[in-house]
């Protein structure tokens, strides 16, 4: 629905606004025109664009082209016009100059408008019609329309003859997501998967010479290897924009998710995607085959690791850059600390898991949905069934499940986790991941660390175990770690056996990385296989691994 507000340029009425508004309506000049029309819907049957026009998104300031101080006050624009809307909130909307009554000259005003309409940029276009003989009064509002929904505001500067730097910035990103190879050059493959994307329709071979060569005449560096560059894509914007076609550049940038202020939209970065309760979230195989292509594409030396140089130019189409270097110290990375392939699907799946909203606003600065032709990134998305059904049937159809680690400061959690990751024993500091009083507690298994040369760490594990998991179905893994030093007796009624046979639990599982090689993974199997079965066929099933 389009808001039309139509003034005069002159204080005294007669410059045709109410007739202009009859004309359209009506279809032929009214006999008597009232002294003001009342409010009225233009139905979408008598304008170009077919859409309904009601209530006010457009200033159009009608001059009469057969009164010369109806023209001159045109000239004494000197800010953009403001409207209040129905919530209250000021905006600035853009202007048309329409001149009516050109049925009664000859001659045009436009030599006297040019000037103005170059001096102000809020002033979208400028139309001379005649309500009386319905000259250009279709035109008319085809402009206003237009000015609504392909505004030139956002995009460009007449005064200094070049695109925004908004409008770069995501026409940049627009680039580099169709950049299927990031090779900096959209081939015609490219350029025909972009076209498609946006228009529906790809491009005639001749076509796409054609667009090339406009490139060529204008630009040394805009064609290479026969492929567009970024700068010749600039360019191609730039020339739409300047001839007027600002609607083939709104209608790239809607479609890679932009809305009016260049901004990407709440809806394409966190589209709806419902989630019951005691349900997991997990990319699916085709989530997987898309985070792969991003990552062959960014791993140009082809070492299957990312570079920090590497990293930097896969999050280039993100506004911020979403890992921190603590990345690197929770999952796989080469001798070099950079992230491995491995590593790099792992972070995926973590964030995911974790923070589904997050792992959807990243697929979506990535172009998930355009380059896999999805209604959104929700697509990317497996909701699993609901973990009680799991332990009802004895059997999963997750892949992804979450351990909580816990124990004293010191106990050795972060030294196990990193021998998760095939590293031996490194300086680095303790976290206390999980305290006898932290409120989420919800995994699938819990992994209980104490330090079997520190006499006061049983404790801690113990009465963890007792306020937080001794009644729940959540199962439970005691890890004796530093097993390479003195085993001391720890200052609890109960050794760690002991309390583990009382709680018909496994006995402590020894565990060290105070060592040169690299630590075996068996625990992490067992812990594996007792998240994915319940507690009495984790037992079973360990067993069952052991013979």
């Amino acid at each position: 629905i389009l808001h039309l507000y139509f003034l005069p340029c002159v204080h005294t009425a007669k410059v045709g606004k109410t007739s202009l508004i009859m004309s359209l309506v009506s279809e032929e000049f009214p006999d008597e025109v009232p002294l003001r029309a009342e409010e009225i819907t233009i139905p979408a049957d008598v304008t170009p664009e077919r859409v309904p026009t009601h209530i006010a998104n457009v200033i159009c300031i009608v001059y009469s082209v057969n009164n010369k101080k109806s023209i001159e006050k045109v000239s004494v624009l000197r800010r953009p016009f403001t409207v209040f809307c129905r919530f209250g909130v000021t905006c600035t909307v853009p202007l048309i100059l329409v001149g009516n009554k050109s049925d009664l000259v000859e001659h045009s005003s436009m030599e006297t408008i040019l000037p103005i309409m170059n001096q102000y940029q809020d002033i979208e276009t400028c139309v001379e019609c005649s309500a009386k003989n319905l000259k250009n009064i279709s035109e008319l509002f085809y402009y206003a329309q237009k000015a609504v929904l392909h505004p030139t505001g956002p995009l460009y500067c007449p005064e200094e003859k070049e695109m925004k730097p908004s409008c770069v910035k995501a026409l940049t990103r627009i680039f580099k997501v169709s950049d299927l190879d990031n090779d900096g050059i959209l081939n015609d493959n490219e350029l025909n998967f972009f076209q498609r994307t946006c228009f529906n329709t790809p491009l005639a071979p001749q076509a796409l010479e054609d667009v090339k060569n406009v490139v060529r005449r204008n630009m040394t560096d805009g064609v290479q290897d026969n492929g567009l560059t970024l700068k010749g894509f600039l360019f191609l914007h730039t020339l739409f924009i300047q001839r007027g076609r600002h609607e083939t550049t709104w209608t790239v940038l809607r479609r890679f998710g932009y809305d009016d202020d260049l901004e990407l939209t709440q809806e394409y970065l966190f589209p709806l995607i419902k989630i019951p309760p005691d349900c997991t979230t997990e990319l699916n195989h085709n989530a997987y085959l898309f985070l792969q292509s991003v990552f062959d594409k960014h791993d140009k030396d082809r070492d299957c690791a990312l570079s920090p140089e590497e990293v930097k130019d896969l999050f280039k189409v993100f506004p911020y850059m979403p890992w921190g270097p603590d990345v690197n110290n929770t999952v796989c990375t080469n001798d070099k600390g950079w992230i491995t392939y491995q590593g790099y699907l792992s972070q995926w799946t973590l964030t995911t898991y974790l923070d589904v909203q997050r792992s959807l606003e990243y697929l979506g600065y990535l172009g998930y949905s355009i380059i896999y032709e999805q209604e959104s990134q929700a697509a990317a998305m497996t909701v699993t069934r609901n973990k009680r059904i799991d332990l009802q049937k004895k059997q999963t159809q997750r892949s992804v499940f979450r351990c909580n680690v816990v124990g004293s400061q010191g106990s050795g959690k972060s030294g196990f986790l990193q021998a998760f990751l095939g590293r031996s024993l490194q300086l680095m500091p303790e976290f206390d991941f999980l305290g006898p009083d932290e409120a989420d507690l919800s995994c699938d298994v819990v992994c209980l660390v104490y330090d079997v040369n520190n006499p006061q760490s049983f404790e801690y594990c113990a009465k963890v175990y007792k306020k937080h998991f001794m009644d729940s179905k959540t199962p439970c893994m005691l890890i004796a770690a530093k097993s390479d030093l003195h085993e001391i007796r720890q200052h609890y009624s109960l050794t760690p056996l002991e309390f583990c046979r009382r709680h018909k639990l496994h006995p402590p599982q020894p565990f060290t990385c105070n060592t040169s090689d690299v630590p075996i993974k068996d625990l992490y199997t067992k812990l594996t296989t007792m998240a994915m079965y319940p507690p009495q066929e984790a037992l079973i099933k360990i067993v069952a691994s052991r013979i």
